[in-house]
């Protein structure tokens, strides 16, 4: 059977949509019906794109690592040897002020990530393994590994918290006291 016109389009809305619905309400509290909402959809668009919910979750897991991944590849390449310290201004800095329907896939998903099904958690892992992969590539010496997962945990664990105190300053004194970690990993 032939896709109808604008099906592709239609996909990406919903993607981007179900990031959004996600990362703003979890993956408990996002029902497919808002999701299909946030992209103008209904849920039987929905269900035209996924199977269920859990497809789409997969989905956009594996795409905020990928687009993390690509990120860190891009200053990577731009900064050559120096890029970590760059990255990690980057990371911590404007980027945390957008809204939380913006956020960094690592963080706004692995707790989610950790309650759900076996399959995204595979898919979660193995786009994660890229990742680390991506960042050690940027680390030289036998450690290179240990030194991606170092900057990871801490990058990710950052921003989880500094998007859940309200207090502005706590919010700069976690920023802050992580970013000279980093860039010491």
């Amino acid at each position: 059977m032939a896709r109808p016109k604008g099906d592709s389009d239609a996909k990406g809305r919903l993607v981007e949509a179900a990031g959004r619905g996600f990362r703003t309400n979890g993956y408990g509290g996002a029902g497919v019906d808002a999701l299909a909402k946030g992209a103008g959809l209904t849920s039987g668009a929905f269900y035209a794109h996924f199977e269920s919910k859990a497809e789409a979750f997969r989905l956009v897991v594996a795409e905020s690592l990928v687009l993390l991944r690509n990120g860190v590849a891009a200053f990577q390449q731009q900064h050559g040897r120096d890029w970590r310290d760059p990255f990690v201004d980057f990371y911590l800095g404007p980027r945390m002020e957008l809204g939380i329907d913006e956020a960094c896939g690592l963080p706004s998903f692995s707790s989610d990530v950790a309650r759900a099904d076996d399959a995204t958690r595979a898919v979660y892992e193995a786009e994660l393994a890229r990742l680390v992969d991506a960042v050690a590539n940027g680390f030289h010496g036998a450690d290179a590994r240990q030194r991606a997962w170092s900057l990871l945990a801490v990058l990710s664990g950052a921003a989880a918290m500094a998007r859940a105190v309200k207090d502005a300053q706590a919010r700069r004194d976690i920023l802050a006291a992580a970013a000279v970690t980093a860039k010491a990993v």
